[in-house]
């Protein structure tokens, strides 16, 4: 309900291709999602509206209706909470937009490693970028230090032992891309044999094999596609234990995570998914 409240919120198509040995290739086309050309957009967003309709009813006493969340008195509310996290991108884009959307206001924390044009359309968004460290794990450990230090609320979407809630709401919201697909291979009447997802920390990997596993009626190999320089997930399950992995930097920015969320790795080892490379 939160999500279909937000104004830019449509579902993204299902595309299919017939192009290898007849067998039918289908693309969940997220290029378009909420006009920030990526999945992202679906748990930030939602995390966002989520924690500040908390906050509201901690103050007030009062539920906040999904209607509400647009209105004038909600956003002057939601003008004194500032949401901090770190991003290679993506996650930081959907964090910046719920703020706008709803009123907040969102720092966020970039190493020096990812391009320009994030850090642009940040500041389009009217969030403020601090540049930290070297690498996204840096800037992880600076985004924290930001919120210790009482300057906003931490909003990450990988998480660690003490820090779940926040990251779980992230990972719900990606849960609309698998309830969406229900409805588009019910529409369609067919099932696919075969479900490959990205992974960086794992927030949507999970998201998606718990929403397969618990409602398609139809049950795909799932398979869980990591960055060959920054497979943590992959490694974390051949050890049984969380294995933060070390090594060169992938061209994949976005993907390049050496460290997977402690949410995402244990849904996933409930899911019984593969893990390529």
């Amino acid at each position: 309900d939160l999500l279909l409240a937000c104004p830019v919120y449509k579902k993204s198509p299902l595309l299919c291709l017939k192009s290898i040995a007849n067998i039918d290739i289908f693309i969940k086309d997220e290029s378009d999602r909420m006009g920030l050309g990526s999945f992202k957009a679906l748990g930030g967003v939602y995390a966002v509206a989520t924690l500040l309709a908390e906050k509201w009813f901690e103050t007030t006493g009062d539920k906040l209706n999904p209607e509400q969340l647009m209105s004038d008195q909600f956003k002057a509310f939601s003008s004194s909470t500032t949401f901090i996290c770190a991003s290679a991108g993506n996650h930081g884009l959907a964090v910046a937009s719920g703020a706008k959307i709803f009123g907040a206001k969102a720092k966020i924390h970039l190493s020096e490693k990812v391009p320009n044009e994030f850090e642009q359309r940040l500041q389009q968004k009217s969030a403020v970028v601090i540049r930290s460290g070297k690498g996204y794990e840096d800037s992880v450990a600076a985004a924290m230090q930001d919120a210790a230090n009482g300057n906003g609320m931490l909003l990450a979407d990988g998480s660690w032992s003490g820090y779940t809630y926040p990251p779980f709401l992230v990972m719900e919201g990606y849960t609309v891309i698998a309830h969406e697909l229900y409805e588009q291979f019910m529409q369609a009447k067919k099932w696919p044999s075969h479900v490959f997802v990205q992974a960086g920390v794992g927030g949507l990997a999970a998201a998606m094999a718990y929403m397969i596993r618990k409602y398609w009626p139809q049950q795909p190999e799932i398979m869980v596609v990591e960055s060959e320089l920054a497979p943590c997930l992959q490694v974390s399950h051949q050890h049984q234990k969380l294995i933060t992995v070390a090594g060169d930097d992938s061209i994949m920015g976005r993907l390049d995570c050496k460290a997977p969320s402690l949410i995402a790795f244990h849904a996933l080892q409930k899911a019984q998914v593969r893990y390529v490379t």
